[in-house]
């Protein structure tokens, strides 16, 4: 009996060996998880994407209303600059604003004092705190969204430094009293707890302290278990061990979850700020900071968005305990309690179409998984102000279309990209009418017949050809051509018209389809699509007569880069979304340099150019000459697909050229024109912003002429009022109009293109 009683007592030693062992190869497996995986960074986080600064200087077109406008949209308060960054004060037209501390692609600017000086339409000086005059401001670059958050997550993670005091202390009030005191399990407080839940017969108060939370989050999952408890107590002692208390709190306050944004998951304070109040957390007030404090025990139940009263009650109980602790004066905690919770929109506005084209420019240098947890920051081209411009403009016209549609229940979409033809720069992309929400990004894939927007790389062609000039004559009449499989083509004009021999410039600001097929002809498909090429299409267009009224798909942005040469002097830029790419600590990783080469002959350009200036004021988008700023000088093209299916502009001034499309995602006809659908969604676009003439210096071998719109003859301004102002190689001889017979020099206009084009509008108005 004795020597059984032996050999289970035996038994029993090497089982409690075996046992411990193992629990301490566990503690110390969990031991070395918890280093591994919790030193140096603690998370994956996703490149966050910023817009452009807006620069300030004297003489930048920025007016008191677009500063003040501007300050509004990155969330400054109106109130005493002193008492803080993100305010302002505003007396007339001159401005106090202490602004944030803000990294820019290749700076840190600290917080700081700036006085400025506007009137209504530019700003006229700038100083700093002190009075030195302050060359250059740029105002805060606004978050535009974040590429790749891993597992939907997303964070803005604070250092120690970035944490309010206020936060610090309570938290540990509201979520566990006892930090400071424990060792990462507080006994007493799930003794408390046990014995809370048990008087009230189910669970009313939980026994975790914020390092198990901490584990949970970080390491474990939400698994309702005796295993995943022992685990998430063993490592939040082994976190405590190893770690301090401020290393532990800062990463839980980076950590917790405190909403959801879609798809997206708010985690940490520093984003939550941001998308609940729209501005850093240092500058939360006692209210808000509660509300987000609040947040913690429930997102989804007291989301201050979808339940406002919960969430108003809950910060109430939170101040409630600031004042009872004297974390916070009574009167602070009451005036708190009775404000109202004070939501914004995020800081930034998510534009989903431009973040679209980021990723794709970014995927040719980064892999995903940096972009997915390295913390990059990417300084991009966007333009908020334009952007903004683009998504109303597009909305509101395809509502009024809809509106006067006879087909009740379809919606038609659009696409608007705007850009800046010298650098490249794309400052707006919105690729549908619901701009805000993520889906297809017509901007960027909806790939179309482009109608008449091919016609300037055929009239290009015919200039480079040394043969045809803005006065050549051409034949616009019938013609049929049979086709490799048996059947014939015969196209027709759009207003089933013929318009015999006409000036080339007419028959291209007019966009006349038969003169346009016989000029194309004549110089053969094969330079036609050669030239597309060089202005920039990728990939080779099929050489059918039907290129020559553009059957050729492209999509916006393939449109807005065979433009920008034709902006551009006959050089084009390769676009560009982002410029700058920066890590975590500041140090820059890559810039994206203006790239520009030279696509067609500059002298042939700038001839083709001045015919496209009269596409805008005699030909089929003369309705712009209206709608903008008198004076001001747009070249463009309307394009039109066979049976109105699709509805095009493109065109530019000295600052924007923008391409905008109409039409049904379906493909069935609109009975739009580009000039009735497109047009007046870039006009309304470009109406809104501050953009200057389309200007250029005409090269040496051309020369401004005056001729017939109706006849290509040589005349003058005073002498008919049907001349329009062309330019032609200076070896051209070009027959006078009977009676008008005046010397070269009188009949050459003088002066830049915007003068020769604002003279001639004013002889043909009076």
């Amino acid at each position: 009996m004795r020597s059984r009683l032996l050999r289970w007592g035996a038994a029993l030693a090497l089982l409690c060996v075996v046992l411990a062992v193992a629990c301490a190869l566990w503690v110390v497996h969990l031991d070395r998880v918890v280093k591994q995986e919790f030193q140096g960074r603690h998370w994956s986080v996703p490149a966050h994407v910023y817009a452009s600064p807006l620069e300030l200087y004297a003489g930048a077109p920025v007016g008191a209303g677009d500063l003040e406008e501007e300050l509004h949209r990155l969330h400054y308060r109106s109130g005493d600059p002193l008492a803080g960054a993100g305010n302002y004060r505003r007396q007339g037209n001159s401005f106090i604003l202490h602004a944030r501390r803000v990294r820019f692609s290749d700076e840190l600017r600290e917080a700081q004092l700036v006085a400025i000086n506007a009137d209504s339409n530019s700003i006229t000086a700038l100083r700093q705190g002190d009075g030195r005059e302050l060359p250059v401001f740029r105002l805060d670059p606004p978050i535009i969204g974040s590429v790749f958050p891993i597992h939907g997550e997303d964070r803005l993670v604070l250092s120690p430094a970035d944490v309010p005091p206020l936060l610090r202390t309570g938290m540990k009030l509201i979520e566990d009293r006892r930090f400071d005191e424990h060792n990462g399990v507080d006994v007493r407080g799930v003794m408390r707890a046990m014995w809370a839940n048990l008087r009230a017969g189910h669970v009313v108060q939980g026994g975790s302290t914020l390092t198990q939370q901490l584990v949970k989050n970080y390491f474990l999952s939400d698994e309702q278990s005796f295993g995943r408890k022992a685990t998430e107590a063993v490592m939040a002692l082994r976190l405590e061990a190893n770690f301090s208390k401020e290393e532990i709190l800062v990463a839980y306050l980076n950590e917790v979850y405190l909403g959801q944004d879609g798809s997206r998951a708010i985690h940490g304070f520093g984003l939550g700020s941001e998308y609940y109040f729209a501005k850093p957390l240092a500058e939360l007030d006692v209210g808000e900071l509660a509300t987000l404090i609040g947040l913690v025990k429930g997102p989804s139940y007291y989301d201050p968005r979808k339940h406002a009263d919960r969430a108003r009650a809950r910060r109430n109980l939170v101040l409630q305990e600031f004042g009872s602790a004297h974390l916070i004066d009574a009167d602070s905690a009451a005036r708190a309690a009775a404000a109202p919770l004070g939501l914004k929109p995020p800081g930034g506005n998510y534009v989903p179409a431009y973040l679209d084209l980021v990723r794709r420019h970014l995927k040719r240098d980064y892999a995903e998984a940096d972009l997915a947890a390295a913390g990059l920051a990417v300084y991009t081209s966007l333009n908020p102000r334009v952007q903004a411009a683009a998504e109303r403009a597009l909305a509101t016209n395809l509502k009024r279309l809809d509106a006067a549609s006879r087909v009740r229940g379809d919606h038609l979409e659009g696409a608007v990209i705007v850009t800046e033809p010298n650098s490249g720069d794309v400052v707006a992309v919105v690729g549908g009418r619901d701009s805000g929400s993520d889906g297809f990004n017509r901007a960027l894939d909806a790939r179309r017949p482009i109608g008449s927007l091919v016609k300037p790389a055929v009239y290009l062609a015919a200039l480079e050809s040394g043969r045809y000039n803005a006065a050549t004559l051409i034949e616009d009449a019938p013609i049929e051509l049979k086709l490799p499989n048996g059947s014939v083509w015969a196209p027709q004009n759009f207003e089933h018209q013929v318009y015999g021999r006409v000036p080339m410039a007419r028959a291209l600001a007019e966009s006349m389809n038969l003169a346009t097929i016989r000029l194309g002809l004549d110089i053969g498909l094969p330079k036609v699509a050669a030239t597309l090429q060089r202005l920039g299409l990728e990939t080779p267009p099929v050489l059918n007569p039907s290129l020559l009224l553009g059957t050729v798909e492209m999509t916006p942005l393939e449109v807005v880069q065979v433009y920008t040469a034709l902006a551009n002097g006959g050089f084009r830029a390769r676009l560009r979304a982002v410029h700058a790419v920066v890590d975590e600590q500041g140090r820059p990783l890559k810039t994206f340099r203006v790239q520009v080469e030279q696509a067609a002959a500059p002298a042939a350009v700038y001839q083709l150019d001045r015919m496209l200036t009269l596409v805008t004021t005699r030909g089929t988008a003369r309705a712009a000459s209206a709608r903008l700023p008198s004076g001001t000088v747009v070249a463009g093209k309307t394009g039109t697909s066979s049976d109105t299916r699709d509805g095009w502009f493109a065109g530019f001034t000295g600052s924007y050229l923008a391409v905008a499309w109409v039409g049904y995602d379906d493909n069935r006809a609109t009975g739009l024109t580009g000039a009735a659908g497109a047009l007046p969604v870039w006009l309304d676009t470009l109406a809104k912003l501050k953009s200057t003439s389309f200007e250029l210096v005409p090269p040496e071998l051309v020369e401004d002429r005056w001729i017939g719109f109706g006849d290509g003859l040589e005349t003058t301004p005073a002498c008919s009022a049907d001349a329009v102002a062309v330019s032609l190689p200076k070896d051209v001889a070009l027959p006078a109009k009977p009676g008008c017979a005046a010397s070269r020099s009188d009949n050459s206009p003088t002066g830049t293109l915007g003068d020769k084009i604002k003279t001639w509008l004013k002889n043909i108005v009076h």
